[in-house]
């Protein structure tokens, strides 16, 4: 019984209110761009193309099939944020709702999915980067451009650039939440002016004619393509992880999360269909960077050039946030006793996660630096799909248990809300590759063991000798 056993509620959402811990300086606007910094980056600057070459034009379609999963999931994070603003997200609702071993493995599941999408941002953000700078006439050496074996026939030993900007952004973490915010608002508001300049240039030289046929491989495509953009989605569960460094949560995370989810979802339908008007979806094999192909192809050049600079800044923020989120996992994990006390020590000064915000920053580092991006991606999406078919369920479970709880926001049509989140997750999981599920199911055991190992008997929930 161990295994099932929950943590109070009552006693969680006390303890985040005592004085001496995250300092809470976060707003809701601060919230919504922190969610549109995780989500607007890697997504639609760089998955859009793969995407185009699976569903066609009908691209468009996947990015709202995400959406709508994302959708069903967030108005259940919305009613969990508000109802108990704790850090460390689905982790900490699944211990209050279906036990500390079902927490520990989405606990564990989260470390892979915000770890490998920092790592592989990093390795997006250093090729725009290398990109950007050769138009300067400075070239790195070869030897630190890329991660060993990333490029066929080169040899290289190293991706600098991505170790370097998660060093970066890691020190700027751990200096503080209000300075990391203020960054992180700037970035965003930038690179959203240069996706907005995208769509008003770009939209005059749409041609029908390219959205034709609109469904090229059938409903396949769009689910397979739906399943691969999904990842262009994550982000607005971070928002979450911020839940004892906000002033209002009761008010404020609702917003952030809803808020960035839905100005992201109306930005990636609408680039993505004036994206594929201009250029034939057939065009973006092998591009990596498929937006400013698209203004090239249109002879807007020097757009195209502001959106390189756009992507770089998109991609900087989705690092800031996923790193932040991972960091706040961390400390929640730590603080239950399920990882070393040391990974839940506060900064005096600074009032951060100090220790855990630089092990977080050097390892996956060093992880960017040395494996190559498609080995970063495999397994970033399953383990979000599985967090959010968890995080619909514990909403129904939270409500059977704990019905007299005040709850800020409520979830519309529980529990009709929750089993579409989980239908449509598990519909998308369906469309992974075998692969990619061999290789989740060898984390997940890893994480089995390290709990049976390590943190069942260090829990504080553990009855004392």
């Amino acid at each position: 019984m161990s295994l099932l056993r929950t943590k109070n509620l009552d006693d969680m959402i006390a303890h985040s209110k005592k004085p001496g811990g995250l300092a809470k300086v976060l707003g809701p606007f601060d919230l919504v761009l922190m969610g549109i910094g995780a989500i607007v980056g890697t997504g639609i600057f760089v998955l859009t193309g793969t995407g185009a070459l699976t569903a066609g034009p009908a691209l468009s379609l996947s990015f709202v099939i995400a959406a709508v999963a994302c959708c069903f999931a967030a108005l259940c994070y919305a009613e969990f944020a508000s109802t108990v603003p704790v850090a460390g997200s689905i982790y900490t609702y699944t211990y209050a709702t279906m036990g500390e071993l079902a927490a520990w493995m989405i606990g564990w599941d989260l470390l892979l999915e915000y770890g490998l999408a920092a790592a592989a941002v990093c390795v997006g953000w250093s090729g725009y980067f290398q990109s950007l700078i050769a138009g300067f006439g400075i070239v790195l050496p070869v030897e630190l451009t890329a991660a060993p074996g990333a490029l066929p026939g080169v040899s290289t030993w190293i991706n600098l650039p991505a170790l370097v900007i998660m060093l970066l952004l890691t020190a700027m973490l751990g200096w503080g939440v209000r300075e990391s915010a203020r960054l992180n608002n700037i970035m965003v508001a930038i690179k959203i002016g240069v996706v907005l300049l995208f769509i008003i240039f770009g939209a005059r030289h749409v041609q029908p004619a390219n959205w034709q046929p609109y469904m090229p491989f059938g409903m396949t495509g769009v689910m397979s393509a739906a399943a691969l953009v999904f990842f262009a989605f994550i982000g607005f569960d971070a928002v979450t992880s911020a839940a004892e460094e906000v002033k209002k949560p009761s008010r404020d995370l609702p917003i952030g999360i809803i808020g960035s989810l839905a100005v992201c979802a109306v930005l990636y339908v609408v680039v993505s269909a004036i994206m594929t008007g201009i250029v034939p979806y057939q065009k973006f094999l092998g591009v990596d960077h498929p937006v400013s192909l698209a203004l090239q192809y249109a002879g807007e050049n020097w757009i195209a050039g502001f959106v390189d600079l756009g992507a770089i800044l998109g991609m900087t923020t989705v690092i800031l946030v996923m790193a932040f989120g991972q960091t706040r996992i961390i400390f929640a994990m730590s603080r239950d006793g399920l990882l070393p006390a040391r990974l839940s020590s506060v900064h005096p000064r600074f009032q951060t996660p100090f220790f855990a915000t630089w092990l977080v920053g050097i390892v996956f580092g060093l992880i960017a630096a040395v494996i190559p991006l498609n080995i970063l991606a495999e397994l970033i999406n399953i383990g979000t799909l599985a967090a959010f078919t968890l995080v619909a369920i514990a909403v129904v479970v939270l409500r059977k248990k704990r019905p007299d709880l005040p709850r800020a926001f409520r979830c519309p049509a529980v529990p009709v809300i929750p089993a579409l989140a989980v239908i449509f997750c598990v519909a998308l999981m369906s469309y992974l590759s075998l692969v990619t599920w061999i290789a989740f199911g060898i984390w997940l055991l890893i994480g089995l063991a390290i709990y049976f190992g390590y943190a069942r008997k260090r829990s504080l929930l553990h009855p004392k000798a």
